[in-house]
């Protein structure tokens, strides 16, 4: 699901998505769940980038009320949230959450024509991360 520019050109990859920027940031442990929203604060303004210049935005559900909750502090459109639902709907694999996430954001970006997107994940402990992928 990763791979660099060089290794694109050396095998002949076609690319579904760039990676753009990334943020990784510590909460309170006691509020980990909110971990994306600071994340994806970060991610916004270290690119310039406003949440209206985000297509798709999956933030990993480690319960429900937790992403609601980082939905609301952002003001996300839930239009634009977990598109094909999130853990809840799909599961929540084990050291598998990150590749989910990403792999489902970038074939939704490319199967609706969309441009942006962010995955982001509340981390136990108190972290919390936040990627920008860009259609190529």
């Amino acid at each position: 699901i990763l791979a660099s520019e060089e290794s694109v050109k050396q095998h002949g990859l076609k690319p579904l998505v760039r990676l753009l920027a990334w943020s990784v940031v510590g909460v309170d442990p006691s509020v980990m769940g909110i971990g994306p929203v600071p994340a994806i604060q970060n991610l916004l303004k270290a690119t310039g980038l406003k949440l209206d210049d985000i297509d798709l935005v999956e933030i990993n559900e480690a319960f429900a009320a937790q992403t609601l909750a980082c939905a609301k502090e952002l003001g996300l459109d839930q239009s634009k949230l977990n598109a094909n639902g999130g853990a809840i709907a799909m599961g929540h694999p084990v050291g598998a959450s990150g590749a989910r996430i990403t792999a489902h954001l970038a074939h939704e970006l490319r199967r609706r024509g969309l441009k942006r997107g962010i995955g982001s994940a509340c981390i136990g402990g108190g972290q919390g991360i936040a990627l920008l992928v860009e259609t190529v």
